[in-house]
C-alpha cells in the first residue's frame, strides 16, 4: 500500500527516535523500523540515517518529510472538521513560558480565555530555561527572540523592546550616557548576565565617481558591564533603578510605567537593539487541536 510507513516515517522524523516514535503511535519499535525499511526499499532511496545515539534525516528524507506532513495534516484536519463541527473545544492545555512575561502578559489573558472557555482547563509552568515540549508533553511553549526549534509550528503573538533607563536623580548626580563607552563609567544594574545588547550603526565611505557614497550598516554588540547590583529579578533591578542606585536595561513591560510617568529616564536610544518578537510554538502533531489553535488565536489577539 501506499500510504504503509508514512505515519511512522513522520513521526520518527520529528521525534528524532523509534522508541518515541512508536510510543506515540501506539505500536512497536520493531514494527515502526519494519515499516520505514518497507517505505525506503518500495521508494528506493535511504531516508534516514540510524547511529546507535540519534536519527536524523538525510537530504531526500528532508523533501519527502516535508510533503508527507502536509498530506497527514490535511488528514488531520479533515477529521477535525467532521469530529468537531457540533463540539466545543475542551480539555486541557500544558504550556511553559518565561516567568515575568508568564506573570505579567501572559496567565492574566489565559485567565480570561477560561472565563470564555469554561471546558477548557489549563496547566502552566513558567520558566526561563527552554523545555523540551516533546519530552516534557506540552502543548505549547511561549518564546521570545529568534527560534531555534526549526521542527516546531510558530505564530507571531507580539513584540517587546529592551530599554536602558535610570532614575533622574542618578542621572543628575552621575551624568547621562551618550555613547556606550559611557557606560564604563557608570553603575550598571545586572540581571543573570554581564552584558547588555545593543546596535551600533557604522558609516562606511566608498568614493565612487568622484562622489562620496555612505553605506550605513547595523551591528549587533553584546557590551559586558560591571556593577554593584546583580539580581535574577527584573522588578527588584527595576526597584533598584528607581532608588537612584544606577542605570539598567529590562524589556518595556518592566519599565513603561515609570517610563511614562518619568520616575524613568531612558537614554542611549540610538543604540537601543530592534524589537525582539514573541512567539507561541508547538509540535507539528498537535497545530490542528481545536483547544490550541483556540487559545493562540486569542493571544495573538489581544497581544498584538
Amino acid at each position: 500500500m501506499r500510504w504503509d510507513g508514512i505515519s511512522e516515517f513522520v513521526y520518527v522524523a520529528e521525534y528524532e527516535s523509534f522508541t518515541r516514535a512508536a510510543k506515540e503511535l501506539g505500536i512497536s519499535t520493531a514494527q515502526v523500523s519494519r515499516q520505514i525499511s518497507a517505505l525506503e526499499k518500495r521508494l528506493n532511496i535511504k531516508l534516514l540515517y540510524r547511529t546507535t545515539r540519534r536519527v536524523s534525516l538525510t537530504e531526500e528524507g528532508r523533501v519527502f518529510y516535508q510533503h508527507c506532513r502536509g498530506v497527514l495534516d490535511g488528514l488531520d484536519a479533515a477529521e477535525q472538521a467532521v469530529s468537531n463541527l457540533q463540539s466545543k473545544p475542551q480539555g486541557r492545555i500544558k504550556l511553559t513560558a518565561p516567568v515575568t512575561y508568564g506573570e505579567q502578559q501572559l496567565l492574566p489573558l489565559i485567565n480570561d480565555f477560561m472565563v470564555q472557555y469554561r471546558d477548557i482547563e489549563v496547566t502552566a509552568f513558567l520558566s526561563n530555561q527552554k523545555i523540551d515540549l516533546i519530552e516534557g508533553g506540552y502543548d505549547l511553549a511561549v518564546r521570545i527572540g529568534k527560534l531555534s526549534d526549526s521542527t516546531m509550528m510558530a505564530k507571531k503573538l507580539s513584540r517587546r523592546t529592551n530599554f536602558v533607563c535610570a532614575a533622574p536623580a542618578y542621572l543628575k548626580r552621575y551624568g547621562t550616557p551618550h555613547t556606550l563607552s559611557d557606560l564604563h563609567k557608570h553603575n550598571c544594574l545586572l540581571g543573570t548576565r554581564d552584558y547588555w545588547h545593543f546596535i551600533e550603526n557604522n558609516k562606511q565611505a566608498n568614493k565612487a565617481v568622484g562622489q562620496q557614497a555612505h553605506k550605513t550598516t547595523d551591528t549587533e554588540k553584546n557590551l559586558r558591564v560591571s556593577g554593584s547590583v546583580q539580581y535574577n529579578s527584573g522588578h527588584s533591578l527595576v526597584d533598584a533603578a528607581l532608588k537612584g542606585l544606577g542605570i539598567v536595561q529590562l524589556p518595556d513591560y518592566y519599565v513603561q510605567q515609570y517610563l511614562a510617568s518619568g520616575a524613568l529616564i531612558s537614554v542611549l536610544d540610538n543604540y537601543r537593539e530592534p524589537e525582539e518578537s514573541i512567539w507561541a510554538i508547538y509540535p507539528h502533531n498537535r497545530h490542528l487541536s481545536p483547544k490550541i489553535r483556540l487559545l493562540v488565536d486569542y493571544l495573538a489577539a489581544r497581544l498584538a
